[in-house]
């Protein structure tokens, strides 16, 4: 079992438990009660420009604990105010130290949209994503069904959550497009293994529709990184462990915006 399959497993364990404390059905009532969202993290990937999705993140499977300290919301604030457009909270709890606190309390904070960074293996994940007050999901082709995906963007439309589907390769881009994703991530990061590529993104940037948002994920370290996403069209950029390990958060993402808009 690699990395990834074991992070999808521990999900499902996860899911099984939250709901022995609150029912599927009590869930899904409570987030189609909330006011139907109107996808404002699509919105702003619409924007002219490079989108900037800055991570909060206290730990990652390969880098073990990226912050000691993790002052969520300061850090939250920070990337506000230094011009994020929209953030990624993790909520995975054994590999990234991340917890659903953090996202309720960050997206209860900040003003832009949070994506929920987790490991969506049940379409209980969607609801609690948005009752937390998330603005969009992760999807992983790697860890998902076709039936999974198209089922889970069709709740994420019902619920106004926008779903970054997330692929590696060429074929998880295909499937990607054909099940109806809105917005695709390429990661650059392979989460059998954890290498990282950054030419990955350039590499299937061709394969996404123009139709499509299209946002590079992780890896993304220098403001000369951010100019060849840039060069390729992206709409967003997905920054973790480059920002969190950072002393002064503010002063690196003022950095890296730098090479957007050179």
């Amino acid at each position: 079992m690699n990395i990834l399959d074991e992070l999808a497993a521990y999900a499902r364990v996860r899911v099984e438990k939250a709901k022995n404390i609150k029912s599927l059905e009590q869930v899904r009532q409570e987030a189609e009660h909330l006011p139907k969202g109107n996808f404002p993290f699509a919105r702003a990937l619409h924007k002219a420009g490079l989108t900037f999705i800055c991570e909060c993140k206290k730990a990652s499977p390969s880098k073990g604990v990226i912050r000691v300290d993790f002052p969520y919301l300061q850090i939250a604030k920070a990337y506000e105010q230094a011009g994020a457009d929209c953030l990624s909270v993790l909520t995975e709890p054994k590999w990234f130290l991340g917890s659903d606190k953090y996202l309720a309390e960050i997206a209860s904070t900040v003003k832009i949209p949070c994506l929920r960074k987790d490991f969506t293996v049940d379409s209980y994940m969607l609801y609690e994503a948005k009752v937390l007050g998330a603005s969009a999901i992760l999807l992983i082709c790697g860890i998902s069904t076709d039936t999974q995906i198209k089922e889970y963007l069709k709740i994420c439309d019902s619920l106004g959550l926008s779903a970054l589907v997330e692929a590696h390769d060429a074929t998880e881009i295909k499937r990607a497009v054909e099940d109806g994703a809105k917005i695709i991530g390429v990661n650059n990061r392979n989460l059998k293994n954890f290498s990282v590529n950054v030419d990955n993104s350039a590499k299937l940037r061709s394969l996404v529709p123009k139709n499509i948002l299209f946002v590079s994920e992780s890896g993304i370290k220098t403001p000369e990184d951010v100019r060849a996403v840039k060069s390729m069209s992206a709409d967003g950029v997905l920054i973790g462990e480059a920002l969190m390990g950072s002393k002064n958060i503010t002063a690196a993402l003022q950095r890296l915006k730098g090479g957007a808009d050179d």
